[in-house]
């Protein structure tokens, strides 16, 4: 198998180039950019027949697929992923078991997913930077619909009291 592709990074290295094509507004950029969205809609294609193909076939397969970083993005790409939104989110958030995360909210409008971090053994350690970096990495292939993500805090818990012994002479 050749080197690991990331999803992500491939999708910006064309958004990048399609632009550059755009901009020049020569006629072989044209042809360039005409060429690439022909390729998108043929590999699409064969995605799509791909899924058809597959769903007759045992879950397990159709689940490995779903599950592929590589695959789902292309599947997003194409709109063809079978899984709604949420579902998309829940099974990119599965993948970050670093942090232990809890959707609260998605707004449409911005993009914005709104998670909350659960306390991992009440050590505070599912919040911060690195529960969000490590969430918008998943999300980036499963949901691209997701634009930022807020990560809060877990909610403090009770105050926990310590049980000591009575100072001496004290009933």
């Amino acid at each position: 198998m050749s080197a690991a592709i990331s999803a992500e990074q491939t999708g910006r290295r064309v958004e990048e180039v399609l632009d550059r094509l755009a901009a020049s507004g020569d006629t072989a950029a044209a042809a360039a950019e005409e060429l690439v969205r022909s390729l998108m809609e043929f590999y699409g294609a064969g995605l799509a027949r791909i899924l058809h193909l597959l769903s007759g076939a045992p879950g397990e397969a159709a689940a490995r697929l779903l599950g592929d970083d590589l695959v789902a993005s292309l599947l997003v790409l194409h709109d063809l992923h079978p899984e709604d939104r949420d579902a998309r989110i829940a099974r990119a958030l599965d993948g970050v078991r670093e942090h232990t995360l809890d959707v609260v909210g998605f707004d449409e409008e911005s993009g914005t997913l709104t998670l909350r971090a659960r306390e991992a053994g009440g050590c505070g350690c599912g919040s911060g930077t690195g529960a969000r970096e490590a969430a918008e990495a998943a999300l980036a292939c499963f949901a691209p619909e997701v634009r930022a993500v807020d990560v809060q805090a877990a909610p403090a818990g009770p105050t926990l009291l310590q049980i000591g012994t009575a100072p001496t002479g004290a009933r």
